[in-house]
Formats: C-alpha cells, structure tokens, sequence
C-alpha cells in the first residue's frame, strides 16, 4: 500500500470518473487501474462499485477513503513542515471568503500582503459558508476569512475584526433624513433581505435582534442586487460596512445611515486546520490582517 495507491482512491471518490481521476493525478487511466486494483487486491476488498454509471465506493470503501485523506494530510503536512520551516510565508495559500465579504474586503487586504509578504501567493475562492467549512474539511481550501462563531473543534478561529451593519434606505425615504435609525423603524419600512441559505441574512437579524421577524417577500441573491433594490425604492436593508460605498451608480439613490442604540454587527475571522501544514502561515497572515484594518470597521474587543 502506497501513498500514490491511496491518491488514487482519493481522487476516483471525489470525481467518480477514472479518465478524471487519472488526469487530476497526472497518471494514465490504465496506470490509475493497475494501482486501484492492486490495492483491493492487497487489502482483499473491494472499494468502488463499478456497475454504476459514476464509481461510487461501496460501505467498507467509504471508510477506507476517510482514512486514506487524513493520511494524505499528514503526508502533506511532514512535506510541509520541512519546507516551512524555512520561511513559512514563501508559499501558495488556498483561501475561501465569503461573498458577503469578498469584493469589499479583498481590495484592502491582499494590498497589505502583497507590501508585507511579497513571497505569499493567495489563491482566492469565493464560496458560501457551509461549502467553505467542507472544502476547508477535506484540504481543498488551507484559510477561509468569513463571520464568527464557527462550532467546530478541528478549526482554529481567529477574530480580525469586527464589521458594523449600517441602514441602507431610499434617497427619497423619510429615514433618509434623519442621522440614526432606530432598528424598529427600518423594520417597519419593509426591510429586504438576502435569500435564504446566506448567513448575512441570520447574521443581520440576530445582530440586530431582529429573529423571527418577516422580511419582505422579495428576496436578493447577492448584496449588489439588495442595494439596487433599495435604490429602486423597493424597501429598505442592512447592509455591513465595508459594502457600503457600492458603485458609483447607486450612490445617490441608497443613504447609509448608522444604527441607533443597538450596536448591531459581524465578527470577521479567519480559520484554519489546527494540524495543517499551512497552520503557521496562517497565523502569521491572520496577525498581518488583524493589525492593518481597513476604514470602516472596529478593532476586536472595542
């Protein structure tokens, strides 16, 4: 049993395709067989159910295969290791973010790496919550920058700073006159929110204290479409604070206001494997996040 053997498991279970499988392990497909069967053979089972139309591992196969991933894991962190150890921020990090957060964080932050660690490549992946968590799970992503709290004892979490909501209304609305807005009038106004399945959307209601209540039946996908629902005057939103500008062409159609009282907001963090090799550069990145903050949002613990 060889680490390339258990490679190829690992890969026919993600894409259930041996032609796929062979390419994402830069083998022939014939090379990926020969390896696949020499394994069932040497531990007497058999690990995929070829009958179906995708290879799908049989009980036992499945959970062969969670082990086989923890020990790619450990094989990669021992290479990892040796290598960091000579400078832990001269690698290729895969980091997940949030959309909610993305587009109007990323600009700041990867300014700030680039000048303080110029030997870090970022590959950046926008992806919701839940999906981040699972490919941060199985080593498809090394960090993901997204809201706090996350239950999860394998994960290490790191707080960066904390992301005020503002009130995002019409021009033309009466609370656009008014320098704060009390969460029960926005509430009141007809408050839009983000689609089902967003975590802003929970976030913003439990910051605001605002759970069980009905939002308007007309639901944005992403934060663009809710600004420029509020700029058609459809209602009014909460919106984080680092989106708040948005472009230029909604700027005079939605007025920000802040929050009276109820100091409503999001946590923003970054995670990561505990026994990753990619654990020390991640520190260090999230210690480099933490101390650079951008115009807009709040020190952790203020």
């Amino acid at each position: 049993m060889t680490l390339q053997e258990l490679r190829y498991v690992v890969a026919l279970a993600d894409l259930g395709h041996f032609g796929q499988a062979a390419e994402a392990c830069f083998v022939s497909q014939s090379t990926l067989s020969t390896g696949l069967k020499k394994l069932e053979e040497f531990l007497g089972i058999t690990l995929f159910d070829r009958s179906l139309k995708r290879v799908t591992p049989t009980p036992i196969g499945r959970e062969i295969i969670d082990s086989a991933r923890l020990i790619l894991q450990e094989a990669e962190r021992i290479r990892e290791l040796a290598r960091l150890s000579r400078d832990p921020m001269d690698r290729t990090v895969q980091l997940g973010v949030i959309p909610t957060l993305g587009p109007y964080y990323l600009p700041h932050a990867l300014t700030m790496v680039h000048k303080l660690h110029p030997r870090l490549r970022l590959l950046l992946r926008e992806v919701m919550t839940p999906h981040l968590l699972d490919d941060l799970t199985e080593g498809r992503l090394d960090g993901g920058l997204l809201a706090l709290p996350i239950d999860d004892p394998t994960l290490e979490a790191v707080p960066l700073f904390v992301e005020p909501f503002l009130a995002a209304v019409p021009a033309a609305h009466a609370l656009a006159k008014k320098r704060e807005i009390h969460v029960d009038e926005l509430a009141a106004a007809g408050l839009l929110l983000l689609e089902e399945g967003h975590c802003l959307r929970d976030q913003a209601l439990e910051a605001c204290r605002l759970e069980g209540l009905r939002s308007e039946e007309i639901r944005a996908t992403s934060l663009e479409t809710l600004r420029q629902m509020v700029g058609m005057g459809l209602g009014v939103t909460l919106m984080p604070a680092l989106a708040g500008d948005g472009p230029k062409p909604t700027r005079r159609q939605v007025v920000l206001r802040p929050l009276a009282g109820v100091g409503a907001a999001r946590t923003i963090g970054m995670v990561w494997r505990r026994r990753s090799p990619a654990a020390q550069t991640m520190a260090r990145l999230a210690r480099t996040l933490a101390d650079y903050l951008p115009e807009g949002v709040l020190p952790v613990g203020t």
